[in-house]
C-alpha cells in the first residue's frame, strides 16, 4: 500500500494556518511555547553549550539562533544544537497516539530554516503543525522493537516534512521527501538512555538534521524509494508498520479533525513520561493522606511492561535518574517535587532519596499501555511504618489532552525553565511572542528573546 504517502503528502500540502480551526492554532501556539522553554533550558548544560560553540566555529556565516547562546549557525547545525538541547532535561512534550515526541522533532528545524529565510511566524506555525501530524501519525503506524527508542525513529521525517512546508512544495515533492527522509532515519536504541549517557540526547539533533539535509538532497536529484516508510520500519526498526493506521480518520480533502498537535501531553514531571504514571498516583496519596517520607516503608509500583527496564534504584547521572522509576518515585516523596532539582547533583547526592529509593519495586503489568487512557497505566502502593497500606491508580497523566492543564500553567512552566537563562524580563516577553506567533513579521523577533542578555551570554 503506497497510496498512504500521497494522502500524507496531500494534507501538508494543503496546510494553511487560515484554514486550520481556532483550537489547531491554539495547540500549536502553547507546543511552540513549551518546547522553546526545553530547548533554552537544556542549551546551558555543559556538553549542549560546547555543541553550540561548535556548531558557530562549523558554520560561521550562519544566520540561525543557536537558542540560549548568541552565537549563530546555519540552519543545519543550528537544529542539531536546538533539537539536542531540546530533550537534555526530559521535560518536552509528547503524544501517546504515536511519534513519540513530535515536537521536538519538527520545531528546531522548522525554526532555523524559517528564520534563514526570513520567514514570518504564520509560516512556522504552518510548519509545525505538518510535520507534526506527519511524525505522529507514521509513529503510531509503527510497532517499534523493543530496543528502539522514540527519538529520531520519525524525527527525520517530521523535520523534512516541515521544511518542505515552508518552501511550499506540491504534495509529489514532499513525498519525495518523505521518502528520502525515511531512508536517512538513524537507529537508535534505548540503552544509553537507561545508562544514562548523554549520546541519546543526540538523536532528535542528528534526526533533525538529516531532515534538513533531506530536503537539499531532493532539490539536488538525489531519488528515493517509492514506499521507503514501509522498507525502514517494516524490515529494520520495527516488528509491525501498518500504512494504513497512518491515514486512519484523515478527512478528504487534505484535513485532520483533530489535528495531532491538540492531542499531546505537557510533562509537569521533569523525567521519562514511563515516571509519570506513578508520579501522579504519589502525588494523589501524599496530598490525600499527608505523610511523611520518613514513614514509608517500601513502595510498590505497578506500571507498563517497559517499566521494569526502568528500576535502577541507584542512577548515576542526571540522565540516568531521569529513566529511574524508583529514582523518581523517591525524590517525589523525599523532596515533595519532581522539577528540574530532583535530578540534579545535590538530589543525587541525597541518601535519604538513595535510601528510599532501594526500597521502590516495579513490576510489569502487560496489560498496561501507555497509549490508553481507558485503563489504568499505573498502581501504587506505599506501605508505611505504621501498618496502613495505601494504593491509588493512575489512568490518564496530567497534562495530556485528556487531562489537560490551563494555558497559564504552562506559561508558569516556561517561566521557570526560560528565567534561570534569559532572566525573567526576557522570558516573559518570550510567552508573549510565541502565544502570538501568528503576527509576527519574522520568525527572527521571537529567537532574538530566547538568548541572554549580553551580560549572562555563554
Amino acid at each position: 500500500m503506497s497510496d498512504y504517502l500521497d494522502r500524507l503528502a496531500r494534507l501538508v500540502e494543503a496546510t494553511r494556518l487560515d484554514a486550520l480551526p481556532p483550537s489547531t492554532l491554539a495547540a500549536a501556539r502553547l507546543v511552540l511555547l513549551d518546547t522553546l522553554g526545553a530547548i533554552v533550558a537544556g542549551s546551558v548544560q555543559p556538553e549542549n553549550a560546547r555543541l553550540a560553540a561548535l556548531a558557530a566555529a562549523r558554520a560561521p556565516r550562519g544566520t540561525a539562533a543557536l537558542l540560549g547562546h548568541h552565537e549563530r549557525a546555519d540552519a543545519l547545525w543550528a537544529t542539531l544544537a536546538n533539537a539536542t538541547a531540546g530533550v537534555a532535561l526530559e521535560v518536552d512534550e509528547g503524544n501517546r497516539l504515536g511519534g513519540g515526541h513530535p515536537a521536538i522533532h519538527v520545531l528546531p528545524g522548522a525554526l532555523a530554516v524559517a528564520e534563514e529565510r526570513g520567514l514570518d511566524g504564520r509560516r512556522l506555525l504552518e510548519a509545525l503543525v505538518a510535520g507534526y501530524e506527519v511524525c505522529s501519525r507514521l509513529g503510531g503506524a509503527t510497532t517499534p522493537r523493543a530496543n528502539v527508542h522514540s527519538h529520531g525513529t520519525w524525527g527525520t521525517i517530521g523535520t523534512a516534512v516541515a521544511v518542505a512546508r515552508l518552501a511550499d512544495a506540491p504534495a509529489a515533492t514532499i513525498r519525495e521527501v518523505i521518502n528520502l527522509a525515511a531512508s536517512m532515519s538513524p537507529a537508535n536504541t534505548w540503552t544509553p538512555a537507561l545508562d544514562g549517557a548523554t549520546i541519546r540526547n543526540l538523536y532528535p539533533g542528528r534526526s533533525g538534521f538529516q531532515g534538513v539535509l533531506a530536503v537539499e538532497l531532493q532539490r539536488c536529484g538525489f531519488t528515493a524509494l517509492r514506499d521507503a516508510p514501509a522498507d525502514v520500519y517494516g524490515t529494520i526498526l520495527a516488528d509491525g508498520f501498518e500504512p494504513a493506521q497512518a491515514v486512519a480518520g484523515l478527512d478528504a480533502p487534505g484535513r485532520a479533525e483533530p489535528y495531532r498537535i491538540e492531542r499531546g501531553y505537557v510533562k509537569l514531571h521533569a523525567c521519562c513520561r514511563y515516571n509519570h504514571f506513578a508520579l501522579d498516583a504519589v502525588q494523589a496519596l501524599r496530598h490525600a493522606h499527608r505523610f511523611a517520607a520518613e514513614d514509608v516503608a517500601r513502595v510498590e509500583v505497578t506500571t507498563i511492561p517497559f517499566g521494569v527496564r526502568m528500576a535502577e534504584p541507584a542512577p548515576a547521572s542526571l540522565l540516568g535518574a531521569k529513566f529511574s522509576i524508583p529514582w523518581a518515585v523517591a525524590a517525589a516523596l523525599v523532596l515533595g517535587r519532581t522539577d528540574l532539582a530532583a535530578f540534579e547533583p545535590p538530589a543525587l547526592g541525597d541518601g535519604r532519596i538513595r535510601d528510599l529509593a532501594r526500597r521502590v519495586a516495579v513490576r510489569a503489568e502487560p496489560a498496561m499501555s501507555p497509549r490508553r487512557i481507558d485503563a489504568p497505566t499505573a498502581r501504587v502502593r506505599i506501605e508505611l511504618a505504621d501498618g496502613r497500606t495505601l494504593e491509588e491508580t493512575t489512568t490518564v497523566v496530567r497534562g495530556d489532552a485528556a487531562s489537560p492543564v490551563a494555558p497559564d500553567e504552562i506559561v508558569a512552566k516556561f517561566l521557570a525553565l526560560a528565567a534561570p537563562v534569559l532572566g525573567e524580563p526576557r522570558a516573559r516577553a518570550a510567552v508573549d511572542a510565541a502565544r502570538a506567533a501568528d503576527t509576527l513579521k519574522d520568525v527572527g523577533e521571537l529567537t532574538a528573546l530566547l538568548v541572554p542578555p549580553r551580560a549572562q551570554a555563554s
